[in-house]
């Protein structure tokens, strides 16, 4: 498996920023781990950072990179900072470099299957948001999507109890708008989708995680609309040895 570290220019963002980036190597013999023959190009998973954290996390707190190798499967993990994967009002377009710049950046660069069947997205936290709005509102890229412990229901918590706290990252990232209703309100989102259309959906939390609730209103609107969803709620916090664990059985369920 190939570990790179990229560091590129995005003219949609109008500066420098990276990305971590995992290839399946072609190998004969290797003490530990697979050996990979053909010349294919490996399905893709866009893997997504959480607020607090950035394109290195999931190498440095988890064991992606052997999960992946075990499949065959590349993995880009792009940096976009605190920007809950949105056009920021008062910041960069990183919803516009995520959707449409970086995978024509990917493909311009590495050589990874560009087949919707191959294509998969998921993300932990503010990332389990970003893999559902991706998915959601561009279903036609992928073939599989899932949250880890994600924040599903950014329109309860533009108004809820804990707005104190998140105030001044809204107001940032969306500005005085309305989020409900809005394209970055998934629920809406989901209420506007063809349930036909959509990607295979994989929904995880733990039962102790704040975020449980938003997890849970998502399972049911899904239900509502008749949206297929795998679930799978059990014990657990929002920490990494949780998000280790549950991105194998991720990896597990992919179509690959």
């Amino acid at each position: 498996m190939a570990h790179l570290r990229v560091d590129f220019y995005s003219d949609v963002l109008e500066q420098a920023t990276s990305m971590t980036v995992l290839l399946p190597q072609h190998t004969r013999t290797r003490i530990g781990a697979p050996a990979r023959a053909g010349d294919t190009d490996p399905p893709v998973l866009y893997l997504l950072h959480g607020l607090t954290d950035d394109a290195t996390a999931w190498t440095r707190y988890s064991s992606i990179e052997r999960y992946a190798e075990e499949r065959g499967l590349a993995v880009v993990m792009p940096q976009v900072h605190r920007s809950m994967y949105a056009d920021e009002v008062h910041g960069a377009p990183f919803w516009t470099f995520l959707s449409t710049e970086l995978p024509a950046v990917v493909d311009s660069f590495f050589r990874v299957s560009r087949r919707r069947e191959d294509t998969f997205v998921a993300g932990l936290s503010m990332g389990g948001y970003g893999a559902l709005r991706w998915a959601l509102r561009q279903p036609q890229r992928f073939a599989a999507a899932a949250s880890l412990s994600g924040v599903l229901d950014v329109a309860a918590r533009q108004h809820g109890p804990s707005v104190s706290a998140t105030d001044p990252l809204m107001r940032r990232v969306f500005g005085d708008q309305d989020i409900a209703g809005s394209d970055d309100d998934l629920l809406a989102v989901l209420d506007r989708a063809d349930p036909a259309a959509l990607p295979q959906l994989w929904l995880c939390c733990g039962t102790e995680d704040v975020l449980y609730p938003d997890n849970v209103r998502f399972r049911d609107a899904c239900a509502a609309r008749g949206v297929a969803l795998t679930v799978d709620f059990e014990a657990g916090d929002h920490v990494w040895s949780y998000w280790d664990a549950k991105i194998r059985d991720v990896l597990a369920w992919l179509p690959l």
